[in-house]
């Protein structure tokens, strides 16, 4: 009794220690972004940074309205992209596919998920921009080059996430279902897919999370222009994307407005986070 007692008090000391690292971390990450950037954005001006749509550092215009845009609609298009494709497989997976299938399929999604960055913005600058320049108008550097990517990008985190929420569902409600005379299609689809809504929402926020946070791919392929995008196959330059293209060489004020920035990025993931949050609640009560 003695040993097993030890042994719980040492494993709960050890997940309170992870926990308060995990705490500890983010609330420095927080503190540096606020305490560098709070003091440019007092300079710059709130409305002038957020609604400026002017980026010219040399003439001390730091507005990132163009950059907020970007990103929004990158992020967007890699949703429409990924989710649906993301969610589907993982129902395939769970309820659909063959051991045989799943055995063959599950490796693949697991190398996707450990590929480099880098290489996925290698990939497209060799095989999705040229294949946009040969097929549509412009250089191939686009907003729809970022979105593709992205879309790839984010499968493997929604794929494994939601596949274990479906997983999860107890057994019980699909054969209740399949006993009320319901089909394997509409019970999965009325069903199963439902009560794993929490564990789907998860993984689309996490694949957001993702998408909006991705930097190196984007990059590669996006064109970098700090403008609003007129169209698909415009270049947009992202929040991400403006901070690593100029931190190497900024200074002063110039620094600050980065760091400011990538409060801006952090403030927004945040609120993304709490809509699908609130989302996910609904639903539960639904």
């Amino acid at each position: 009794m003695r040993q097993s007692s030890f042994k719980e008090t040492a494993a709960r000391i050890c997940f309170m220690a992870a926990a308060a690292l995990s705490i500890v971390a983010v609330a420095l990450i927080c503190i540096f972004l606020f305490a560098n950037g709070i003091p440019a954005l007092a300079e710059i001006g709130l409305p002038e940074f957020l609604l400026g749509q002017t980026w010219k550092p040399t003439a001390d215009e730091f507005g990132i309205f163009p950059m907020i845009i970007g990103s929004i609609y990158v992020t967007v298009g890699a949703i429409i992209i990924g989710v649906p494709a993301g969610i589907f497989t993982a129902i395939y997976l769970s309820r659909f596919a063959s051991k045989g299938i799943a055995r063959i399929l599950r490796p693949g999604i697991e190398l996707l998920a450990g590929i480099p960055s880098v290489v996925y913005g290698f990939f497209a600058l060799m095989v999705v921009v040229p294949l946009i320049r040969t097929t549509l108008p412009g250089n191939g550097f686009s907003l729809l080059a970022a979105a593709l990517i992205l879309g790839i990008m984010i499968l493997p985190t929604i794929i494994t996430v939601s596949k274990s929420a479906l997983d999860a569902v107890p057994k019980n409600y699909y054969e209740g279902a399949l006993a009320l005379g319901a089909t394997h299609e509409r019970a999965v689809f009325r069903i199963m897919v439902p009560a794993a809504f929490s564990g789907i929402m998860a993984a689309v926020v996490l694949g957001i999370g993702r998408a909006l946070g991705e930097t190196m791919a984007v990059v590669m392929v996006a064109g970098n222009q700090p403008v609003i995008p007129e169209s698909l196959l415009s270049g947009v330059r992202t929040l991400t994307a403006n901070i690593v293209l100029e931190m190497g060489y900024a200074a002063d004020l110039h620094k600050g407005a980065l760091i400011a920035t990538g409060v801006v990025l952090f403030v927004l993931i945040m609120l993304i986070s709490l809509l699908f949050a609130a989302i996910k609640k609904r639903g539960e009560k639904s």
